[in-house]
């Protein structure tokens, strides 16, 4: 044992070892799968995806394995609303879409799932637990979820946000610490007055609530996970060290960064999505740097790169597609989603003098 038990307990676990959801088709089944089938849960990023296709996945992963896993989700943001003129943005990438040789989006961009319809889907496919960022989902779909025997799970970036996912009810927090990979789900203040690091934000949020903490960013071999668990943390979830695995959706351009020297340098940009995220710079958050503040919010923004990050990452272009990562993407290796489970309860076994 390397913890209290609690995230085990709460989720029939053998591990307290959760696999951070992937967004934007970075997530696929086996990876979930796997992690899961060896003891951690598995997860799922659907936030981009349709009802009809939430109940689909759900199925398969339940095919998939007979463990319990997790589907996340985003909860909507406040004032992301589709800007008058998409003329000036669509220019702005224009030379990006020409150098591709993919045509610009139109002036009308095809709507974004419905969170409604999508929570809806998802609650009524009964995964075994459900994950949130960005927010708290209404107190209606969380009791639902409840009532269907539901675990699930919010995302804290703060300790007030921690507070506040205990107080809606919810089974357990991740306290996302400023060093994770990929979007930041602030949701009570602004996105930069809520980078708090993983080692700082950990404690408190463990003094701060009662229900299991799941420490999140900057954690990806057994010395960061027995560090969270010092700190007070009932488990960890990993990101960045899952998106490199084998089983993970990531292009081979993007895994190569992972496991290179350029992962060394991290950056918040909103350039690929209009949220804010982090991730490996690269000649495209370069160039556009002096626009962060200009580009339109998610998910517009997100809707006018889809293009060029598609052509990027099949074409293995990493300056023009979005390298999340975290801030310690070099400690991680190419290998099975397995492996590198088994070898971070080793790892943070024998960091803790358990073995």
């Amino acid at each position: 044992m390397i913890t209290r038990g609690r995230v085990e307990a709460l989720f029939g676990l053998e591990h307290p070892i959760v696999q951070g959801p992937f967004g934007g088709g970075l997530s696929t089944v086996r990876l979930a799968a796997a992690v899961s089938e060896a003891g951690g849960l598995g997860s799922f990023g659907a936030h981009i995806l349709e009802p009809e296709q939430i109940t689909k996945l759900v199925a398969e992963l339940k095919a998939a394995t007979d463990r319990p896993f997790a589907v996340n989700l985003w909860v909507p943001q406040a004032g992301e609303t589709e800007p008058a003129e998409l003329a000036a943005h669509i220019d702005r990438l224009r030379p990006y879409y020409e150098e591709l040789g993919v045509p610009a989006p139109g002036p009308g961009l095809p709507p974004s799932p419905s969170f409604a319809e999508q929570v809806e889907a998802l609650v009524e496919a009964a995964p075994p637990v459900i994950s949130f960022v960005m927010g708290i989902p209404s107190p209606e779909v969380l009791a639902e979820a409840g009532r269907r025997g539901i675990r699930t799970i919010g995302t804290a970036t703060t300790v007030d946000e921690a507070v506040a996912v205990e107080a809606a009810g919810m089974d357990a927090v991740v306290a996302s610490g400023s060093d994770a990979g990929g979007h930041r789900g602030a949701f009570l203040r602004p996105v930069d007055e809520s980078l708090v690091g993983t080692f700082s934000l950990v404690p408190q949020v463990a003094d701060a609530v009662t229900i299991p903490v799941i420490a999140a960013g900057g954690i990806a071999d057994g010395r960061g996970v027995a560090a969270a668990l010092v700190l007070g943390a009932d488990g960890v979830q990993i990101g960045t060290g899952f998106l490199a695995t084998d089983e993970s959706g990531a292009s081979a351009v993007h895994k190569r960064a992972l496991h290179g020297p350029d992962a060394r340098t991290t950056v918040l940009t909103r350039l690929f999505s209009g949220r804010l995220a982090r991730g490996i710079p690269n000649r495209f958050v370069r160039e556009l740097r002096p626009y962060e503040d200009a580009v339109p919010p998610y998910p517009i923004q997100n809707a006018l790169m889809l293009p060029i990050r598609r052509a990027a990452a099949e074409r293995g272009l990493p300056d023009l597609v979005n390298l999340w990562s975290g801030q310690a993407a070099p400690l991680t290796t190419p290998r099975s989603a397995r492996d590198y489970l088994e070898a971070l309860v080793a790892d943070a076994a024998r960091t803790l003098g358990h073995t």
